[in-house]
């Protein structure tokens, strides 16, 4: 009979969970590549906004996620929701993310 493990045994290369997979969504940029809102909530458009303004300031059409989460002041579980609301927009073809 073999003694009981709690733990779970990971292979090589896989993550363990939540908090290295916020890591590496926190090291990815985004681009914007359609400034367009349309049909989209009030987070996508203040993403875009976001990504819009600062491509006009600077000319850098990329920008870090940890960036646009510092700026629109998330926390806690709005972060999980800013995170699906750029994947949402990933998959409108408005924003590309990229990993660094």
């Amino acid at each position: 009979m073999k003694p009981f493990n709690p733990q779970p045994v990971y292979e090589m290369g896989e993550t363990r969970g939540r908090k290295s997979n916020e890591q590496t969504l926190v090291q990815t940029i985004v681009i914007l590549l359609r400034n367009t809102t349309w049909r989209c909530g009030k987070l996508e458009k203040s993403i875009v906004l976001h990504l819009h303004k600062r491509n006009e300031a600077l000319g850098n059409p990329s920008v870090s996620i940890k960036e646009i989460i510092s700026n629109l002041n998330v926390l806690g579980a709005k972060k999980d929701e800013c995170i699906d609301a750029l994947r949402r927009l990933e998959k409108r073809n408005i924003v590309r993310i990229i990993p660094v």
